[in-house]
């Protein structure tokens, strides 16, 4: 099936995990109504962004994987014949926590799980104190409705990680994101902020030939207010469905896949690799 539609479920969140969980099914159902197959979810939008702050309490959050949200999920995935993509706080062990998207489809079958690889630590976003980093790799899921690739928020930074999960195959790169502008920063740099995050992805999905989705969360936590504006891309990069930064929504988008081949034929940037060139990339820096 060539022809997909995204459904982006761009909301906030509030103090109460099983009222958030509520909410984003109640949500990921009327896209589903709307003709969305392949449904995302915001980086862990079963509770606030708890990072802001460095709590032991906060790992109370966190759920076994599968559990509470992944079983709610898959028997969602199976009654509407949707893809889902959603990220959770997980607790693999005592001590030990992931953040983690789980991929699951449309028969409601667990394709697989993605563990945060690339974790932040700047001012109000203490994530390092929280998650260990992810040992499955950059690779992508075979669903009902195309080949994606799961990365989350941070990772969004890094070409390696769009350029891996694309060589697994992955069509569409999806990143369920929690970002935002802190208050001493916006007027200043808010703008280029938005600008770069919203710039590299776009320059994945062309490095990469393939459709990039990010989304986003909204409203205002603690100091952080979320930017919102989650949005699909297509393989040239131009952007084709975007989210306002402010208001809760679902951003349904078609995409046709047949794109992906067709791009990757006229622009043939696999083809023309130096992979024999590249083994410096492997070094922390080259000019020791």
């Amino acid at each position: 099936m060539r022809n997909v539609t995204l459904g982006l479920l761009q909301h906030g969140c509030g103090a109460d995990p099983a009222a958030n969980l509520a909410k984003t099914l109640e949500l990921a159902a009327k896209a589903a109504e709307g003709g969305a197959n392949i449904i995302c979810t915001q980086e862990l939008f079963r509770s606030q962004y708890f990072c802001q702050s460095e709590d032991h309490d906060n790992f109370a959050l966190a759920e076994s994987i599968p559990g509470p949200s992944t079983e709610a999920f898959q028997a969602f995935a199976k009654k509407h014949g949707v893809v889902v993509i959603a990220s959770l706080f997980e607790k693999r062990a005592s001590g030990l926590y992931h953040n983690t998207a789980v991929v699951i489809d449309a028969d409601g079958s667990l394709a697989g799980i993605y563990r945060k690889m690339h974790i932040p630590d700047d001012p109000l976003f203490y994530e390092k104190f929280y998650f260990t980093p992810g040992d499955t790799g950059f690779r992508a899921f075979d669903t009902k409705f195309g080949r994606v690739g799961v990365l989350v928020c941070w990772d969004q930074w890094y070409p390696e990680a769009a350029r891996l999960m694309a060589l697994g195959g992955a069509e569409i790169l999806i990143y369920p994101t929690a970002i935002g502008w802190l208050p001493e920063e916006k007027d200043e740099l808010g703008s280029a902020q938005h600008c770069a995050w919203e710039t590299v992805q776009r320059g994945h999905a062309v490095a990469n030939g393939c459709y990039v989705a990010a989304v986003n969360r909204i409203g205002k936590e603690a100091d952080t207010e979320f930017w919102g504006q989650s949005f699909v891309c297509n393989p040239y990069g131009v952007i084709e469905a975007k989210g306002t930064e402010d208001q809760e929504e679902i951003i349904l988008h078609d995409i046709n896949l047949k794109q992906v081949e067709d791009f990757r034929r006229i622009w043939p940037f696999f083809r023309d690799r130096r992979i024999d060139a590249y083994g410096d990339i492997l070094k922390r820096w080259n000019q020791d």
